[in-house]
């Protein structure tokens, strides 16, 4: 697992990341049973095909976000980076809910 200072040194990486993949659609995309399939051209077409991406984990701690690399065959953990407590907090707000939990935060429910 890399760090922040080993992945600085990674312009490879740095240069594939996709910006504006989520979770889900990594989901929708590169596995059988998300819904890319009946939405023609999300679904990942050819072999080798995949997406590295930020994903951020709101009970891990320290906070920090992890670079994953999703494919068909499954998903890795490459690098975690330390950022600040009000980073999460920021990201999880304006989502409206946990990261891979799923439901409102209980500061958007009112």
């Amino acid at each position: 697992m890399m760090d922040e200072k080993e992945l600085k040194a990674r312009q490879d990486l740095l240069d594939a990341i996709d910006w504006d993949m989520t979770p889900e659609r990594a989901v929708e995309t590169y596995l059988e049973w998300g819904t890319g399939w009946s939405r023609k051209g999300q679904a990942a077409m050819v072999a080798g095909q995949e997406s590295l991406y930020f994903v951020v984990y709101a009970w891990e701690e320290p906070t920090q976000v992890t670079l994953v690399r999703r494919n068909s065959q499954g998903m890795e953990d490459l690098a975690k980076i330390h950022v600040p407590a009000s980073m999460v907090h920021e990201i999880v707000n304006r989502e409206g809910r946990k990261p891979g939990v799923g439901g409102l935060c209980p500061e958007r429910r009112t």
